[in-house]
């Protein structure tokens, strides 16, 4: 494990009512300036390849991208690495629907709302719109999963959605899935395709 990784663990142990003394520690070391709040792992998964494409090491530059486990938990992470807490400087992406929580929780951390970027359903269906949905099949079919789309479209459930509303759908049918193709499609990108969300996150860190 890196010793980013083993502070990201530190944290999410201490937004978890562990002992923050870890984090504590692991922070002065490190020299952490800021920390990117995700939802979940998928998110984190775009964000790295999004970073690694651009030739940028986060963690080497004393940035901790984390996940969470949903937007719930917002309050929690933003008292112990904000203003109340380690005085890490907050962004992040988030969901449309789940803004009102993040507005809620950085106001009451005292953190700044400016450094969040909204996605207007989730970060999948901003890359499903990104590439298209012909792209994205293409790329389901490349990683081996096209049985398993085919299987999924047939369902009764998916008459009548859009093909961007079925691969999203599809996308979070699997453990670990929606990771893998956070990853996948961030790769496929082409420059300028980038998200507006995405890209808006990566440029002010």
């Amino acid at each position: 494990m890196t010793d980013m990784g083993a502070f990201r663990d530190a944290v999410v142990a201490w937004a978890a009512d562990g002992p923050g003394d870890d984090a504590r520690r692991l922070a002065a070391r490190l020299d952490v300036r800021a920390a990117v709040l995700l939802e979940g792992p998928s998110d984190v998964a775009a964000v790295d390849a999004l970073a690694r494409s651009r030739g940028r090491d986060l963690a080497a530059e004393g940035i901790c991208v984390l996940p969470m486990g949903g937007a719930m938990s917002i309050a929690r992470f933003a008292h112990i690495l904000g203003p109340p807490g380690l005085g890490l400087r907050l962004t992040g992406l988030c969901d449309e629907a789940e803004y009102p929580f993040y507005a809620r929780g950085l106001t009451r951390a005292g953190a700044p709302e400016q450094g969040f970027f909204v996605c207007a359903a989730d970060l999948e269906d901003e890359l499903i719109r990104a590439l298209g949905p012909e792209r994205v099949a293409e790329l389901v079919r490349a990683e081996g999963d096209l049985r398993a789309l085919q299987t999924f479209l047939r369902q009764p459930a998916q008459r009548g959605r859009t093909p961007r509303q079925q691969l999203r759908r599809f996308l979070g049918t699997k453990k670990g899935r929606k990771i893998h193709y956070g990853r996948v499609l961030v790769e496929a990108l082409g420059t300028g395709r980038v998200p507006a969300p995405l890209d808006g996150l990566l440029a002010t860190l």
